[in-house]
């Protein structure tokens, strides 16, 4: 189905290739899962597949790369969009309407697709993803989970012969990801979909993957079964590290895997008591939310919410896509539509103190830490974060 045969890739003004030499085939119906570390090539591997990469993005490319024997090279990415279905890192960067249910049938639209073979097609996507309630909702009022089910559903619609997808997961809650992985899977093998997965979060998607293509740090590519390739990499989930660290004789993928080779062990250990965190209720509260409310319209986000936060502490914030992470951390810094109750930063309300002081007391980084740089390099950006904080320059980038 994918074929590279002596592909390298370089980047206009780029120090050293990006990929180097990569020789591998991808068959049809095979899941396999792109890892790597941050900047390694994964998203450039991806993009290559489909030819956004150099046709969109530039770059010098050697080799040949052909997919369902059609030569990227060749085709521009438009003319592979029957076979080839792709979703970015960031799914509102793609996004072309504004309602879900006209996303979902504008690739169909601009293939002259029969209305009522377009109805069927987009009524199966959107009960497969669940959703048929989001139809007729704004894109912009969706969580970033459900952002990202909208972009695959964009893809799918299409019934592309690949799928590629740029962590998938990113924003998606355990959950989420379970379910969209598990419909990736059942795609791939129930109607011989192809897929190329690129994802950090290893844990959630090693059971699905039928192989594993790790991209090393000069470029070089090793493909091999989930096993193979977990023994020996740097980057691997805590399952395969733990299989590591008890010196097992082969890697375990799972939980049930790892309970059946590890029981002696755990009928040694489970009498040894863990030891307890020792609670420290003495520290300045810095943060402090008492009964808030937050409210999109007529839609609440938050609920009555009350807690305190001090000094030192760290704390993890769970819930499911769209159920208000997002906005209780904005209502820290003053930016969610609070419609009862109290926001204090240090005994203050952050919607009473100007940016300044807001900033010493609170950083915030959005899902998207693009929204917050403004620099064209990180040398430019360090100097704003100089200026803004009204340090030294040369401080950030320090």
């Amino acid at each position: 189905m994918i074929s590279f045969k002596d592909v390298s890739l370089i980047y206009p003004n780029a120090e050293r290739t990006i990929l180097e030499e990569l020789n591998f085939e991808v068959f049809e119906g095979e899941l396999v899962l792109v890892i790597g570390h941050t900047g390694a090539g994964k998203s450039s591997l991806i993009k290559l597949i489909n030819g956004l990469v150099p046709h969109h993005t530039g770059g010098i490319l050697s080799g040949e790369i052909t997919v369902a024997g059609r030569s990227t090279r060749q085709l521009k990415p438009g003319q592979l969009s029957d076979v080839i279905g792709i979703v970015g890192q960031n799914p509102i960067n793609g996004f072309v309407t504004d309602i879900v249910e006209e996303e979902i049938a504008f690739g169909l639209e601009t293939m002259g697709i029969a209305p009522e073979v377009m109805r069927k097609r987009v009524e199966e996507v959107l009960d497969l993803l669940s959703l048929a309630p989001l139809r007729n909702r704004e894109i912009a009022s969706l969580s970033g989970g459900e952002q990202q089910r909208v972009a695959i559903g964009a893809a799918l619609v299409l019934n592309p012969k690949v799928l590629l997808l740029d962590e998938p997961t990113s924003a998606l809650d355990p959950i989420a990801a379970e379910e969209v992985l598990s419909i990736l899977h059942r795609l791939v093998h129930d109607l011989g979909l192809t897929v190329i997965l690129a994802e950090h979060r290893l844990e959630r998607v090693i059971q699905f993957a039928d192989r594993i293509m790790r991209i090393g740090d000069r470029g070089d590519v090793s493909i091999g079964t989930p096993g193979e390739i977990l023994a020996h990499s740097p980057i691997a989930p805590p399952i395969v590290n733990l299989s590591k660290a008890l010196k097992l004789p082969e890697v375990s993928l799972s939980v049930r895997e790892i309970r059946r080779r590890t029981e002696s062990i755990r009928n040694v250990l489970q009498d040894i008591p863990l030891p307890q965190p020792a609670a420290d209720n003495n520290g300045e509260v810095l943060l402090s939310l008492r009964k808030v409310s937050v409210a999109y319209g007529d839609k609440y986000a938050l609920t009555n919410i009350s807690f305190d936060i001090r000094r030192g502490e760290v704390v993890a914030l769970m819930g499911r896509n769209g159920a208000g992470k997002s906005s209780l951390l904005k209502s820290a810094v003053g930016q969610s539509p609070i419609i009862s109750g109290e926001v204090l930063i240090t005994g203050r309300d952050p919607k009473n103190m100007d940016g300044k002081a807001l900033i010493k007391h609170v950083g915030y980084v959005p899902q998207e830490p693009g929204d917050l740089l403004y620099g064209e390099s990180v040398k430019d950006e360090c100097l704003l974060a100089d200026k803004d904080n009204g340090v030294a320059i040369g401080t950030t980038l320090a």
